[in-house]
């Protein structure tokens, strides 16, 4: 697996502190359901990524990101270049990227709050779409400069960017779930989704405060493991969220305590 502390390590530090930084920015506000533009755009996360692109298609990166004055010719002009066929990732490179960086920096940049009518939230619908491309495209980074497969590359990009939430609190290695009424496996499942990857059993029960260890395993972890809600592996005595988890912990749980 892939260190995530050492992700796109051969990029100018200039380029991928800031990519880094507006992405977890990005990650961040949406699982913590900031919805809005101001919260949620995508403008410095493209500007980066404009200039990483252009950096590695033209063989000369740039000390620190900037915006060109027109980015949707910027990016076609990126798109015009001859084809590197020696370019690992040329073509997402020269053409997937640039033909994606301009929607999304538009589709926040140019939308308001002001969104009248209908049923579904325009601002979540808005929300999720730059999230979701610009995950594409952190990943499909990662898979180019480390020359891995996308779903090792995904499995990155999702350890590097913890999920905080203000319902979970922490302090020197514990974490609590700040919400006494909430049931213990409901507090399993959002204190697993507020941390990266695998946590230790051992941890786990120490957070929610649960004596047994026996009764933890069968009472607790075991149901949550049958219903898909969790990966719980006995052996190592550790517990990973799965995306029905995750998708439970997103609809059903959060938004109790927004």
């Amino acid at each position: 697996m892939l260190d995530p502390t050492n992700l796109l390590n051969g990029l100018p530090v200039g380029l991928r502190t800031p990519l880094i930084a507006a992405y977890t920015e990005i990650s961040r506000n949406y699982s913590e359901r900031r919805w809005e533009p101001s919260e949620l755009n995508g403008g410095k996360f493209c500007e980066v990524v404009y200039s990483i692109i252009d950096g590695a298609t033209s063989s000369t990166y740039p000390a620190t990101p900037s915006k060109p004055p027109r980015l949707l010719d910027a990016c076609r002009l990126i798109e015009k270049r001859t084809a590197n066929p020696t370019l690992p990732g040329d073509h997402s490179l020269r053409v997937l990227i640039p033909r994606l960086l301009p929607y999304l920096y538009d589709i926040r940049n140019n939308r308001g709050v002001g969104h009248i009518g209908g049923d579904v939230n325009p601002n979540f619908s808005d929300a999720t779409t730059v999230f979701s491309n610009a995950n594409w495209v952190m990943a499909e980074l990662v898979r180019i400069f480390h020359n891995v497969t996308l779903d090792e590359a995904q499995v990155a990009v999702d350890i590097m960017v913890e999920r905080k939430h203000s319902i979970v609190w922490q302090v020197d290695g514990i974490k609590r779930v700040l919400a006494p009424d909430m049931t213990t496996s409901d507090q399993i499942l959002t204190l697993l989704y507020s941390s990266n990857g695998w946590v230790s059993e051992s941890d786990l029960r120490t957070w929610v405060e649960y004596k047994n260890p026996t009764d933890f395993r069968s009472k607790r972890l075991k149901p949550l493991h049958k219903d898909r809600f969790i990966e719980f592996d006995a052996v190592k005595q550790r517990v990973h969220l799965t995306t029905r988890g995750t998708k439970d912990v997103e609809d059903r749980i959060l938004p109790k305590y927004v």
